[in-house]
């Protein structure tokens, strides 16, 4: 038998690699080659498909670098229109702008510039849908102001739906939505106007997800919340009406309903499914940690994992659907520069002078910001 032709074997080499980078589930699986293949981009090799299990000297790891200045950030300014009030730290009378100009240096490989017209030509006739909390509402503007630009008066538009929303590209036939499920798992009022948090339903939020080609996930901060500041005063599961339960145990438990949806509903030879890790907060000394700060932190003195990490971790290798967990906790909490604070809202001169009277938005961040670099890293996985 004739030997393969050696570009042959270079070829066949590099689409097996490129069918394992994706799988996060109880065992190695190989989707269809071709299908997997129509997700790529053939002029990409920047990167190579980032975070995977298989071979490290072929891979980048883009959780492990550094935050770089770079004068030639940001790649859009606090006059997008689809910016909210409580980010836009410049126009709220913030003092500095540093905090625009940091990217992320990946060590042994490059994090490529969002490039809005090759993101957008990649999802050409798909729907990209956010769904999680307000912070992944932080993570939608930003992607929203990094395509816009590009995108002529008249063939953009925008639709509200209550807490959800769609920014659409017309030419393209492309929209980038969001979807408000900070728990994923169903909330509701019920007798005696409890609030109650079933554990095990979660079609009426599901419904949305249906159809979509890729969803990015997120659901942490919501579950951490103590018993003064929790959303609910009962969980149930089946028919058992429970009061107290760890905040642990409780997520794990959504998370794996959230993960049987997707098992039982979704088809990975036609969406693309990615759970982007919890947002670090810098709330400590009653949300005045991040208050004044003007540049990342260089290291950590010690590396700290999130429980909700953790958790997730362990939820996403039971599922056999190839959900890929895009970790942006540990980068993201170098940046304690990167929120708010106090200039959630345009602050007077009599507040200037008396700040400790004001609250200090420590979770979310100003844009443009760390989200853009979430989203850098997002265009790449895409």
């Amino acid at each position: 038998m004739a030997k393969p032709e050696p570009r042959f074997l270079l070829v066949l080499s590099f689409l097996f690699s490129v069918s394992l980078c994706f799988f996060h589930g109880k065992s190695w699986q190989v989707f269809d080659v071709e299908d997997g293949l129509s997700w790529l981009n053939e002029e990409d090799d920047e990167v190579d498909m980032a975070q995977t299990r298989h071979d490290p000297s072929r891979s980048c790891d883009l959780t492990s670098g550094k935050w770089v200045y770079d004068e030639s950030y940001p790649l859009y300014d606090s006059t997008c229109p689809y910016l909210s009030t409580a980010v836009t730290c410049q126009k709220n009378g913030r003092p500095d702008s540093d905090y625009e100009k940091w990217k992320w240096q990946p060590h042994g490989c490059k994090l490529p510039r969002f490039d809005a017209l090759k993101f957008l030509g990649r999802m050409r006739r798909k729907r990209i849908m956010l769904v999680g909390d307000s912070i992944m509402r932080n993570q939608w503007e930003s992607l929203v102001c990094l395509v816009q630009g590009v995108i002529p008066t008249g063939h953009k538009k925008v639709f509200y739906n209550g807490p959800s929303m769609a920014f659409h590209a017309l030419d393209y036939e492309t929209s980038i939505e969001f979807a408000w499920a900070p728990l994923l798992v169903e909330l509701k009022k019920e007798a005696g106007n409890k609030r109650v948090l079933h554990l095990d339903m979660i079609e009426e939020n599901a419904r949305y997800w249906r159809n979509v080609d890729v969803l990015v996930f997120d659901s942490a901060h919501w579950w951490t919340h103590s018993d003064e500041w929790s959303s609910w005063d009962y969980y149930k599961e089946g028919q058992s009406l429970i009061k107290s339960m760890n905040p642990m145990l409780a997520y794990q438990k959504g998370l794996t309903t959230w993960a049987k949806w997707i098992d039982l509903n979704l088809d990975p030879r036609k969406a693309r499914v990615i759970f982007r890790s919890m947002s670090p907060r810098h709330n400590r000394e009653n949300g005045w940690k991040c208050y004044n700060q003007r540049e990342p932190l260089p290291f950590f003195s010690h590396q700290h994992v999130p429980e909700p990490l953790v958790v997730l971790k362990e939820v996403l290798k039971r599922m056999s659907f190839p959900v890929y967990l895009q970790d942006i906790t540990t980068l993201s909490a170098l940046r304690r520069d990167g929120h708010p604070s106090v200039y959630r809202k345009a602050i007077s001169q009599d507040e200037k002078q008396h700040q400790r009277g004001i609250s200090s938005d420590c979770s979310h961040w100003c844009l443009p910001g760390v989200p853009d670099i979430w989203n850098e890293m997002l265009s790449v996985l895409l």
